[in-house]
């Protein structure tokens, strides 16, 4: 069952947070859920709460998709980042050091090769929507991916929204591929995305975006 986010979903939805990154290739941030929490989840639930989908099997949440119908709606991602990092001191923290040490040294490196650091945000207004989808692993290759976006593009598509945008990894062959079937397309440069690693590899930005069709 697919349905939208009430606050009696709160407590559920935070151990699907924790547990939908798992072997992913974008799972591994900085390992502080509190802090990756604030950036990545509570926006939604505090500013677009009737934008975010829910996949439900047997009663439990398996999957969620947090869209948001304009980007102007919540702080901008460097705003968050830079709130979470700070209340938590997570810079501080053993298991999170590692993360922005690898951060700083990829920024300056990227600098001095004049190429681009990934950023989190698309200023365009042909797509002014965003989302962000995560399943817990013994959803994936269910279908319950496709209905969160088929749910997700429906609600766009009746809003009138001229289109989306999300970003995910270049690395992630088996997102890309999910996205292009759901009719997104690449847009835009692949900057390298500062600190995430992915079986010890750097990784690159690919932004995808998503344009309602003309109605008939």
């Amino acid at each position: 069952m697919i349905r939208t986010y009430t606050p009696a979903d709160h407590d559920a939805l935070v151990d699907l947070f924790a547990r939908a990154g798992a072997d992913s290739p974008s799972g591994e941030l900085w390992r502080h859920l509190p802090s990756e929490q604030m950036v990545y989840l509570d926006p939604y639930t505090e500013h677009c709460p009737d934008t975010l989908f829910l996949a439900e099997v047997d009663g439990a949440l398996v999957g969620y998709l947090t869209g948001c119908p304009d980007s102007a709606l919540l702080p901008g991602e460097d705003e968050l980042l830079t709130q979470a990092i700070t209340r938590h001191k997570v810079m501080l923290r053993p298991r999170s050091m590692p993360f922005f040490a690898r951060s700083l040294i990829d920024m300056a490196t990227a600098k001095l090769r004049g190429r681009e650091s990934a950023s989190g945000e698309v200023a365009d207004p042909r797509w002014p929507a965003h989302l962000h989808i995560n399943l817990a692993p013994e959803a994936r290759g269910t279908g319950v991916a496709m209905d969160l976006m088929r749910a997700w593009q429906d609600w766009l598509a009746n809003a009138q929204s001229p289109g989306c945008y999300l970003q995910t990894l270049v690395e992630n062959t088996r997102a890309t591929r999910f996205f292009e079937k759901c009719g997104f397309v690449a847009h835009g440069s692949t900057p390298l995305v500062p600190g995430v690693r992915y079986q010890g590899q750097s990784v690159h930005q690919q932004t995808m975006v998503w344009s309602p069709p003309p109605s008939v």
